[in-house]
């Protein structure tokens, strides 16, 4: 190559110190070292503060994990979702920042290793131009990516960046979050500054070495640098003067990037390794599956911030104040003082406070819970629906609700809760539902059908459907209940139910924090579906559909289990079911949380409303970002703030944008009660129904001579049952 003919490999190349003195290079070793020693103990801190909390439990299987947070980190696919601009600027910021860190380790491992050892440098030649190029470039997508971030902080300002508080009023102590705002902004000035001061000081050398050929003439290899060298030159810079430009600059330079690497473990640089292990960690089941309660434990839940595993301590470390749980939050939108990303940066803030001095404070000092600086409230804890979109959505794989569940089990211990919900609890415990009805009422919806059901504790079945507390003791939804044992009773499938042997599942009461509670009803079912025969459940709830496929199995029920949406779509693929009258309706679909996001059931119920011939038209948010019903985590045993927006109602809101629309169609019992009161409250009834897609399947089965009223439009038969 060009130059390796004209000049020796050797003196293409540029000499680290050059033009410095021993004592200077003296210094700068010990500014380094010194550097180096703040970073180590800073390391030692936050590893320190790791070990203050409680062991995570079983062993992982890193290899796997490391490799899946390598294509992770590489890929940035957590990052580009729902935010794709700030996911390509990260990825510009991580990929130059990444080169540049390797290149400068690279010139270090040359000059004080290899070059000491083998007597020679590799940083020559080719190798030394293209490294030049290619750093020049990464160089640029650095400062491309922080100019976007700038511009994005300062005049695009979307409102997940905005760090006001829910849970804090205006004069609180730790309402004022105005220091996130300037570590940011010192953050991307203090990256940029080093990204141009080194463009400037490569110009800078240049201009000084222009006598030499084999700098001047080579400049090009280092584009960026060689157009502000040329700069330099045509204002007047000469050779005497751009050294004394690099001598000074290569000090500011040196000593802000060796700064950085100091203070790494103090700011929100950490996150750079926090991140990536808080990946590595991730618990794909996080909150599908919550951590049982440890009969030796002392304590329940947690109650001070050393009760928190060396993880969690981990996940708030990980936290970039993104906003995307901010942002997707139900209890944030409809104005709860809950925002999933102020819980995380509180304990963060508690914990470095706490955990991060030499010896801890006392254990009163320690509580995470109450109305003091860095502490949680009681009323935050109690607004979270458990709804999963903050942990769905983190780029970072923070585990925001077994954190929040976790401080629940303190507040339920001590009794701290509404009193609505103590007696929900209270019932559940006495009558194993949420209705306070008696046992022997469970089955009391399927008097009325005109044929029998199997008691599947008596006689085998293929089929065990676990009804679930709504579905069996809810006016509107036992007439789904109704219509699904219709369907089935007339296609011929073998099933039954448990009768009153079916207690509440118990997947709200442990996201409540009723772990004891919780504990009891799984046994009880455990033991009733051991004393049946059948090939597996199939269920109408998806929470009861999450709780025994991920949570039985620790209690050792382990089944084959799946929501009626997936059952009925097999059967429609086979042939058993046969739509006779394509519907035509135009709908929406609401994506249930715990069937959604919590099991990824999203394509089963749009196969089913494609095969009913209905035109589905997708909400804003629809499938992982599916908005919540606000049901869940116990808040449907809750009541809501009087005059408060709840999630239900914007939920509607969003559903009325669509044009046309006839439909709105849920596929959880919870649902169908959610929605079909927000309807009402929020304007929308008369306009379009909430209606069961079991309802619809019913519909479009039916004889069409069968079908009263045909003509009518949705709307007009919800209004006439």
């Amino acid at each position: 190559m060009f130059a390796t003919e004209r000049f020796d490999p050797q003196h293409v190349t540029r000499i680290l110190f050059e033009g410095f003195s021993s004592p200077a290079i003296a210094l700068f070793y010990l500014v380094g070292f010194a550097a180096i020693g703040v970073f180590c103990w800073g390391t030692w801190v936050q590893i320190r503060k790791y070990r203050r909390g409680q062991p995570q439990g079983a062993a992982l299987a890193l290899v796997p994990r490391f490799i899946d947070m390598c294509r992770t980190v590489l890929t940035h696919r957590t990052l580009v979702r729902r935010d794709p601009a700030a996911g390509r600027a990260h990825r510009l910021i991580f990929f130059g920042f990444a080169l540049l860190f390797l290149g400068t380790s690279t010139i270090a491992l040359d000059y004080d290793v290899i070059a000491r050892v083998m007597g020679r440098s590799i940083w020559t030649g080719n190798f030394y131009l293209w490294f030049s190029l290619v750093l020049d470039l990464a160089g640029v997508a650095l400062i491309g990516g922080l100019l976007y971030m700038m511009a994005r902080r300062g005049w695009i300002k979307p409102p997940k960046l905005d760090y006001t508080r829910p849970d804090r009023q205006p004069g609180d102590p730790d309402y004022d979050r105005s220091f996130y705002r300037r570590e940011d902004w010192a953050f991307l000035w203090t990256l940029i500054v080093i990204g141009a001061t080194g463009f400037v000081l490569e110009a800078s050398r240049l201009v000084w070495l222009q006598a030499r050929p084999e700098v001047w003439e080579l400049r090009w290899w280092s584009p960026i640098g060689a157009g502000v060298a040329e700069a330099m030159r045509g204002a007047g810079l000469d050779a005497d003067g751009a050294g004394a430009l690099r001598s000074g600059l290569w000090w500011f330079h040196g000593a802000l990037a060796l700064t950085l690497i100091a203070l790494i473990p103090f700011t929100k640089v950490k996150h750079i390794v926090t991140a990536p292990a808080s990946l590595m960690l991730r618990n794909p089941l996080a909150a599908q599956r919550l951590p049982r309660q440890s009969p030796d434990s002392e304590r329940v839940g947690y109650s001070t911030i050393t009760d928190f595993t060396w993880k969690h301590l981990l996940n708030l470390d990980a936290c970039t104040k993104c906003g995307r749980c901010h942002e997707a939050c139900p209890a944030r939108a409809s104005g709860a003082p809950l925002s999933p990303r102020d819980v995380i940066l509180s304990l963060r803030e508690f914990a470095n406070e706490a955990l991060q001095k030499n010896a801890l404070p006392d254990e009163a000092k320690l509580s995470v819970h109450g109305k003091d600086v860095g502490q949680v409230f009681m009323e935050t804890l109690w607004s979270c629906r458990t709804c999963m979109a903050c942990v769905e959505i983190c780029p970072v794989a923070i585990e925001h609700v077994p954190i929040i569940v976790q401080m629940r089990r303190k507040l339920v211990e001590d009794g701290a809760m509404e009193p609505q919900l103590q007696k929900t609890l209270q019932t559940i415990h006495k009558t194993g539902n949420s209705f306070g009805e008696s046992k022997r009422k469970r089955a009391g919806w399927t008097k009325p059908l005109p044929f029998q059901i199997k008691d599947a504790r008596k006689d085998p079945v293929d089929v065990l459907w676990f009804v679930g507390d709504y579905a069996a003791f809810d006016p509107r939804n036992q007439k789904v209940s109704q219509a699904f044992a219709t369907l089935l009773h007339d296609k011929g499938v073998d099933f039954g139910l448990l009768f009153e042997g079916e207690s509440n599942a118990g997947n709200d009461v442990r996201r409540v924090g009723e772990e004891g509670l919780y504990e009891l009803l799984a046994e009880n079912n455990i033991a009733m579906l051991g004393a049946s025969t059948f090939k597996r459940i199939v269920t109408t709830d998806p929470h009861s559909f999450n709780t025994i496929r991920n949570e039985y199995p620790e209690f050792g029920g382990k089944y084959e289990i799946e929501h009626y949406t997936s059952f009925v779509q097999r059967m429609l693929e086979e042939g058993t079911l046969k739509v006779r009258r394509p519907l035509g309706y135009r709908v929406t679909l609401h994506d249930p949380c715990h069937l959604g996001r919590y099991n990824k059931g999203y394509d089963a119920p749009r196969r089913i409303l494609q095969a009913l011939g209905c035109e589905l038209v997708e909400m804003a948010r629809n499938r992982d970002n599916s908005f919540c019903c606000g049901a869940g985590g116990g808040r449907i045993w809750m009541p809501d703030p009087v005059g408060a927006e709840k999630p239900s109602q914007i939920r509607m809101r969003e559903a009325g944008d669509i044009e046309g629309l006839e439909v709105f169609v849920v596929c959880c019992p919870k649902d169908l009660t959610m929605f079909e009161d927000a309807l009402k409250t929020s304007g929308f009834e008369g306009r379009f129904v909430v209606r069961e897609l079991i309802e619809l399947i019913t519909e479009a089965l039916a004889e069409p001579a069968s079908v009263a009223g045909m003509a009518r439009e949705p709307a007009e038969d919800a209004l006439l049952a």
